[in-house]
């Protein structure tokens, strides 16, 4: 099964404008063993994933697809969104697969806290907030590539009046009308400091405090902006 280290390597390979068999040989390893690496069939040792990252000049935690960097470190915003320089690596595919690499590590990291606090009304209306907005994404590119919406129960009419932003922020208000309630009870909480995250999610903990800082640096810029 594809992973998103041997979606990665493969994507790299390709972007590098070398053969399976070049990169190979250039690797010390046969054809067949880096197409079963590149197509997730096998994974590599540590020491194939030394020679890779020199190889292809990126860190371990870029070809693992824990960082977004080639050098392994935070990103800007506008690193992230600057993909149309020439020779940028953040572009088409290579882009996609980490950025759904930071979100889905990050989401589960979440997920992962909430599910130690136990709360079944966070969990749910969490889920619930995501949902809807992976259905509003995922519905304006049904929509721009002219496919049937009639596959959809909500007509596109209502689609379009906002519904699915009017249920996050609902879901968003029960969420943290559920949290307060815990916090109310005297709940223990999970540990939230740097330390605990990165020792309860090590493959993890990355990609929540990219996302974390990329939106951050969004948001205070929008505040910044709408100061002057």
């Amino acid at each position: 099964m594809a992973t998103e280290f041997s979606r990665t390597l493969s994507l790299l390979r390709q972007e590098r404008g070398v053969s399976q068999r070049t990169a190979a040989g250039d690797l010390g390893i046969s054809q067949a063993l880096l197409s079963h690496y590149e197509n997730g069939i096998r994974e590599p040792g540590l020491a194939f994933v030394v020679k890779a990252c020199d190889y292809y000049h990126v860190s371990a935690d870029f070809i693992l697809g824990r960082t977004l960097s080639r050098e392994g470190n935070m990103l800007t915003e506008q690193e992230v969104l600057s993909t149309a320089e020439p020779g940028n690596i953040l572009q088409g595919s290579v882009l996609a697969t980490l950025q759904s690499k930071l979100l889905s590590g990050a989401v589960g990291v979440l997920f992962g806290l909430l599910g130690k606090l136990g709360d079944k009304a966070a969990i749910n209306t969490a889920a619930a907030y995501l949902s809807s907005a992976i259905y509003q994404l995922y519905r304006h590119l049904y929509r721009a590539a002219g496919s049937n919406e009639a596959y959809f129960a909500l007509d596109p009419a209502s689609c379009t009046m906002g519904l699915a932003d009017a249920d996050m922020k609902l879901s968003e208000t029960r969420y943290a009308q559920a949290l307060r309630v815990q916090s109310a009870k005297k709940a223990e909480f999970p540990d939230l400091s740097a330390e605990a995250i990165t020792n309860a999610y090590p493959g993890r903990c990355q990609s929540l405090t990219q996302v974390l800082s990329t939106a951050d640096a969004r948001l205070n810029a929008m505040t910044e902006q709408g100061a002057k």
